[in-house]
């Protein structure tokens, strides 16, 4: 196959690789919502279930200080029919301080048993609130789910067809390199194949060697960036003789090594100097 070929297959499947990688990574994400719903749901019925064993206990309450209250006002009534029958100061002041405990008593109660029809009116629409809420929610979920369920499906069927599309492509393919191309797309956010130009990687944006850059233009064979490992190729452009393609002027990959030699054969030049110093004065 030419490779001019190679790589108009390899630009058509990365647009499909990438759409497949960004549905299969929406599938991922749409039960997350689902998650947050079910949450929000499970806190409200936890919050329903404690205000309604606050209300049991309240409404216990109130039962309570209905019946201390109606026993208060039954003993306060007796003191004061019995005031018609005392004969001494002393059953007198003894009857009035029973009369006077009994309308405290009456009073105090009155007022907690106010205090808590009140906190019982308030919870009860409370309730019929967190109740109403619940079962808005649960309807909106059993919805939710139904439509992503569809969504999930329709996803899914939009990714059996770009496997087709993928599958009608792939012949003619390296195994190899296309299990690196596919694997490239997924790390480096959708782009696995990227030209050059002025000699620059526009994937990483890295200047590349002259040497390195003319192995591309060629375009005899598969070469990956030694820095982003994207698959490069050439693309015309109105000043690329100008802007690399120079042996003479840039070095390769192989420079590095060049300049380390260099530096350690000047190191060593230094030092037979040195010597040489050193004997001369030892002179």
């Amino acid at each position: 196959m030419v490779m001019e070929d190679v790589f108009g297959k390899l630009r058509t499947l990365q647009d499909i690789l990438k759409l497949k990688i960004e549905l299969e990574h929406e599938i991922e994400e749409i039960p997350k919502i689902l998650t947050t719903q079910e949450d929000v749901l499970s806190r409200l019925k936890k919050s329903f279930i404690e205000k309604n064993q606050e209300y049991d206990r309240i409404k216990a309450s109130v039962t309570q200080f209905k019946t201390l209250l109606a026993e208060a006002e039954a003993n306060r009534e007796r003191a004061e029919r019995n005031m018609d029958t005392i004969t001494t100061q002393r059953e007198y002041e003894a009857l009035d301080k029973e009369i006077k405990d009994a309308t405290e008593k009456e009073q105090q109660y009155r007022k907690d048993l106010q205090r808590e029809e009140k906190n019982l009116s308030v919870l009860a629409e409370e309730l019929q609130s967190d109740a109403t809420m619940i079962e808005s929610t649960e309807k909106e979920l059993v919805e939710r789910r139904a439509g992503i369920e569809a969504e999930i499906a329709e996803k899914r069927a939009q990714i059996e067809e770009l496997k087709q599309e993928e599958q009608n492509l792939t012949p003619g393919l390296d195994p190899e390199v296309y299990f690196k191309f596919e694997r490239i797309i997924r790390n480096k956010m959708g782009l696995g194949i990227v030209p050059i130009k002025g000699g620059v990687c526009n994937g990483c944006h890295m200047i590349l060697p002259a040497q390195f850059a003319n192995q591309v233009r060629m375009g005899e064979e598969i070469i990956f960036c030694p820095y982003c490992s994207r698959i490069l190729y050439y693309e015309e452009s109105e000043q690329d003789e100008q802007d690399f393609f120079n042996d003479e002027d840039s070095g390769s990959l192989s420079d590095l090594d060049d300049l380390d030699m260099d530096d350690e054969e000047e190191e060593e030049d230094e030092e037979e100097e040195d010597d040489k110093v050193d004997i001369e004065y030892d002179e």
